[in-house]
């Protein structure tokens, strides 16, 4: 994969990412004063883990900007890890989303619990959260399809943001419904249905966090793609066979090494020109490699 193609894949993640930061500034605008003025805790503290939802596409659109840049002195292997450091960073502020709405509806439901009677929401919120829901899974579904065809983590995260946006609007949803019509007892339903989203969210962070730091380490990519490589190996005329192969994710792109056996008695030249074939086919196939490091050795007596 050359560096235009890379640039391309990182500019079509930040367009999706930069419409959802309109979006997500025009819902929690609505969703915020809906809840002001329709009486609803659930409903602000939805708006707000919006609000934390900007920061963190923000710090996503910079990241795939900054890993797309080529290879430079500093950095002789890219900058693809900023793709990556984005994407733990973004599960980090969806951990923190979760945890404010625990706070805000705990904090609800301790002074229920005080004697206090909250006021039940307004009808009309309901509207203002199936809005929010269909927009919501919406920009999930379309980041989320982009990020899998481009291979970023960091723009499933923030797809993630999204979908956990959308499963709290419809805990709030179901919260306010009961409220209203089971009436008087029911006003902190909301704050339960808040709370449960939560664990979605929570669980949500859990995985974005482990791909993450799983990028971060040099994981292993999948047995799939690292068979795909010594099944592309072996195809070159004059490879025997093809071994330790090791494939791992550095921003939108793959780096892999392997070891190929080739006959003992041809000359450097000779053994020279495989490799390079070897990594010429690697190249052009389907895996969006960036580059391939094939170590040669000569076949056993």
């Amino acid at each position: 994969m050359s560096n235009g193609e890379i640039q391309a894949r990182a500019a079509a993640g930040r367009s999706v990412v930069a419409a959802g930061v309109l979006l997500n500034l025009l819902l929690s605008a609505g969703k915020i004063a809906g809840g002001i003025f329709g009486r609803s805790n659930a409903l602000i503290a939805d708006g707000v883990e919006s609000l934390l939802d900007l920061f963190s596409s923000l710090l996503i659109w910079g990241g795939l900007k900054y890993a797309a840049k080529p290879p430079d002195e500093e950095h002789p292997y890219g900058h693809g890890k900023a793709e990556s450091l984005a994407s733990l960073i973004g599960a980090f502020v969806l951990a923190a989303a979760g945890a404010f709405i625990a706070h805000a509806s705990i904090v609800q439901l301790v002074a229920v619990a005080h004697g206090q009677i909250p006021h039940t929401p307004s009808p009309y919120t309901l509207l203002i959260l199936i809005g929010v829901i269909l927009i919501k899974e919406t920009l999930y579904q379309v980041m989320a399809g982009r990020a899998r065809r481009i291979g970023s983590n960091a723009l499933l995260a923030d797809a993630w943001h999204h979908r956990s946006d959308a499963v709290t609007s419809i805990a709030a949803f179901i919260g306010i419904s009961i409220s209203l019509i089971g009436g008087r007892g029911y006003e902190a339903a909301d704050d339960w249905a808040a709370l449960f989203a939560c664990v979605v969210i929570f669980y949500s962070a859990y995985n974005m966090l482990r791909l993450s730091l799983g990028d971060m380490m040099d994981a292993r990519v999948s047995p799939d793609a690292e068979a795909l490589v010594l099944s592309e190996a072996c195809a070159v005329p004059g490879v025997l066979s093809a071994e330790k192969c090791r494939v791992r994710k550095s921003g939108l792109a793959y780096l892999a090494d392997l070891h190929i056996r080739v006959r003992g008695d041809i000359s450097v030249r000779q053994g020279h020109g495989i490799s390079h074939a070897v990594k010429d086919r690697l190249m052009s196939s389907e895996l969006p490699l960036e580059d391939v490091t094939v170590h040669i050795e000569p076949e056993e007596d």
